[in-house]
């Protein structure tokens, strides 16, 4: 009898443990493997807060540490945009800097050369300080994704669940995610692709009627069988109508993988032939040399001789159209969207490199270049995420549009937490034919009439009626073209600190994330050096 009981005890015990290691607990958590979850959560962990990080991927740091080496910061004629930097964004380049070995950061080299770095730099600082500070993080748990996997009373999440049957409970939440997932499944209002023109009054949303900006430099027959519409078109080409300049749809822009290649022999890997290699994919690549193309090519933007070969070129990498259905899709979808992307972008560096219809100079100077065998180890040197350009973008009563951009906008931010300091960027979301010819639509970049703007703290919050204790730094509440000057990772990490601070605010007031006070904030974002304000002579 004895031995019974002490079994039967011993099975309630292990069923219990069994169940409580199934459910994580903590005051906030922070959903997403963004730059802008570290960040929400080390101001979260300063400020004394339990925070948990759930991550639906297997490393954190998003594109900040999967090859997006700080192209954007100072880089543009015209303008320096790290004047807007502060808090614990600017301690991480300043860590970048150290790293480098320029201890003097305010030096002339190192306000224009520390900003870019190797991927295994950024991870290793972020990795350090959730080390430091032992933030949990929970990578590969992914949101289950259906309407009944985040539960609300009153008007708050109260948990969610995960794929693999974990709950997660917090009195407040943070979406720091590119996808939106939590933000959607919690009820919040979310929208994917352009809105018209009509809705907010703007001129660069919607369908694009005339692109010059990155569009062919050359004519490019679409069809398989050149001058022969009925033949089909050949790959990378989508049989669309134009459509109504200005009205709008769901497309978003291209996605592309941030490639780390080097020429160093030491460090080198060649491009090879992937197993599904499909050479008709290439075609259009042929055809644009033989019209007399110049194709693109990468060069050392990153130390150490590697690069940061993104894709904005009229051809290059950058697929545009083949990710409409990523941002709304399961996991399924989005891991063959991304195969697909690699499979591509694999098989296009060995042909550039390798096929003998390439003109020779082309191929000398691909073949030179190989990815590095110390960056991406775990994935043979191909970043583990794609560049994810468009998400889901919440929209709640205050919504950012190309008005906060213009450079003669009259739209006033009285609560701001951090400044866009980029012009509305928005890539090409596909190509079809038009005149019987291949053609980009979508891209929108700088112009004249733009300017940098403070980002309101109401756009990182949702509808009350929707959510009272959810906040987003990634998904922020904005037009399809408005998005395109916020979407930069260090706008991103800033954006992190600021909710993060606010978190810990509405959580020692007891109020909803939408009824805290901006004074109250503002002087947190002060002590923390965020820079919220710009005077007219810095840009």
């Amino acid at each position: 009898m004895g031995l019974r009981l002490y079994l039967i005890l011993f099975y309630i015990l292990l069923s219990s443990c069994q169940k409580s290691d199934q459910i994580i607990e903590s005051e906030v958590c922070i959903y997403g493997n963004s730059s802008a979850s570290i960040l929400a959560a080390i101001q979260l962990k300063k400020r004394g807060r339990e925070v948990v990080i759930v991550s639906p991927d297997k490393y954190m740091g998003g594109m900040t540490i999967e090859g997006l080496g700080g192209s954007d910061i100072n880089n543009h004629a015209g303008f320096k945009n790290d004047a807007v930097i502060g808090g614990l964004t600017l301690a991480f380049y300043k860590e970048v800097a150290r790293h480098y070995g320029i201890t003097n950061f305010d030096s002339a080299r190192a306000r224009t050369g520390t900003w870019r770095f190797e991927p295994h730099v950024a991870k290793g600082i972020f990795d350090r300080w959730l080390a430091e500070l032992e933030i949990p993080v929970y990578t590969e748990t992914r949101l289950r994704l259906s309407p009944d996997a985040v539960k609300k009373e009153n008007g708050k999440i109260v948990s969610f669940e995960t794929l693999k049957g974990k709950t997660i409970r917090a009195a407040l939440f943070i979406d720091a995610s590119y996808e939106g997932d939590l933000l959607h499944y919690a009820g919040v209002s979310t929208i994917v692709g352009r809105e018209p023109n009509s809705l907010y009054g703007e001129t660069k949303n919607g369908i694009r009627e005339n692109n010059t900006y990155r569009n062919f430099e050359v004519k490019v027959d679409p069809y398989i069988e050149p001058g022969n519409p009925e033949s089909g078109l050949i790959h990378t080409i989508q049989d669309e109508a134009l459509g109504e300049a200005g009205t709008g749809d769901r497309r978003i822009q291209a996605y592309c993988f941030r490639a780390c290649l080097t020429k160093e022999a030491a460090n080198r890997v060649p491009f090879i032939r992937p197993e599904n290699y499909n050479r008709d994919w290439y075609e259009i690549y042929l055809r644009y040399l033989d019209a007399g193309g110049t194709l693109y090519q990468p060069s050392y933007s990153i130390p150490n001789n590697k690069t940061d070969l993104g894709a904005w070129h009229d051809l290059s990498h950058n697929l545009y159209g083949m990710n409409h259905e990523y941002p709304e899709g399961d996991y399924k979808k989005r891991q063959e969207i991304y195969q697909y992307h690699l499979d591509f972008t694999r098989g296009l560096f060995w042909f550039l490199a390798n096929d003998p219809e390439v003109p020779a100079e082309v191929r000398q100077e691909w073949r030179q270049w190989g990815t590095t065998k110390d960056e991406f180890t775990d994935n043979e040197g191909w970043p583990r995420m794609l560049y994810i350009r468009d998400g889901r973008r919440m929209q709640s009563d205050y919504v950012i549009t190309e008005h906060h951009t213009r450079k003669d906008s009259t739209v006033l931010i009285e609560d701001p937490v951090a400044i866009a300091f980029w012009p509305p960027d928005v890539h090409h979301v596909r190509r079809i034919v038009k005149n019987g010819q291949a053609y980009n639509e979508g891209f929108v970049f700088g112009g004249e009439n733009w300017k940098p703007f403070p980002i309101s703290y109401q756009s990182l919050v949702p509808r009350k009626s929707e959510c009272t204790n959810l906040l987003t730094p990634t998904c922020l509440s904005s037009s399809h073209i408005a998005y395109g000057a916020i979407r930069l990772e260090w706008t991103f990490m800033l954006l992190g600190e600021a909710v993060g601070m606010a978190a810990d605010l509405c959580l020692e007031k007891n109020i909803a994330v939408q009824d805290l006070p901006y004074a109250d904030l503002k002087i947190k974002l002060e002590e923390n050096r965020q820079i919220i304000e710009m005077q007219p002579n810095q840009y």
